[in-house]
């Protein structure tokens, strides 16, 4: 006789009610992805300091215009939430207190890759495409490069940009910011 494995899947709402029962700790490096919990890598110094850096960037070329949330929770369907580096929220008076983050909620996510490159291209940009997410740009810190994916179709997206050093992006909800890419890579 076979027996038939199954996996149990958890849904965002189990998510949060491990984290309220102390099963999940505030210092666990973890994402929801597909109903399973993923633990992610420490975040190096070469990691952090980019992402300081597009804070600084972004919060001063998208004050008043877009709502910058770094290293918080986007709910892409009931089965996944990841935390990107960087996600740019379309305006709220409320900063989004009142309301947990959606994928239509967000204009640009921005994910900062040392060491994880491909999870953040072969796993994250899938589930944002699915998800609607209409920008999605990876700072590969290996070649020093920006992956810059755009126009989501199923679980893949039409554009597929690889920009180096020399290089200049704009993010589509706001063509009329530039930026090098030797500005965005530390």
């Amino acid at each position: 006789m076979q027996v038939e494995v199954t996996k149990k899947l958890f849904t965002v709402a189990d998510y949060y009610q491990m984290a309220e029962a102390g099963i999940l700790r505030p210092e666990d490096r973890v994402e929801l992805i597909d109903g399973e919990i993923i633990q992610v890598s420490p975040i190096g110094d070469r990691h952090a300091g980019n992402v300081n850096r597009l804070t600084h960037l972004f919060a001063a070329s998208f004050s008043g215009r877009a709502v910058l949330s770094v290293q918080n929770p986007i709910q892409l369907n009931n089965y996944t939430e990841p935390e990107p580096d960087i996600v740019l929220l379309k305006p709220r008076v409320d900063y989004y207190a009142s309301k947990k983050v959606w994928a239509h909620d967000a204009l640009l996510i921005v994910e900062v890759a040392d060491t994880t490159l491909r999870y953040d291209r072969d796993i994250k940009v899938p589930r944002y495409s699915a998800a609607g997410i209409p920008e999605v740009w990876i700072e590969n810190l290996s070649d020093n490069e920006l992956l810059v994916y755009r126009n989501p179709t199923g679980e893949t997206y039409a554009v597929s940009i690889t920009l180096h050093r020399g290089d200049s992006v704009s993010p589509v909800a706001f063509p009329d910011v530039v930026f090098r890419i030797e500005e965005l890579l530390v």
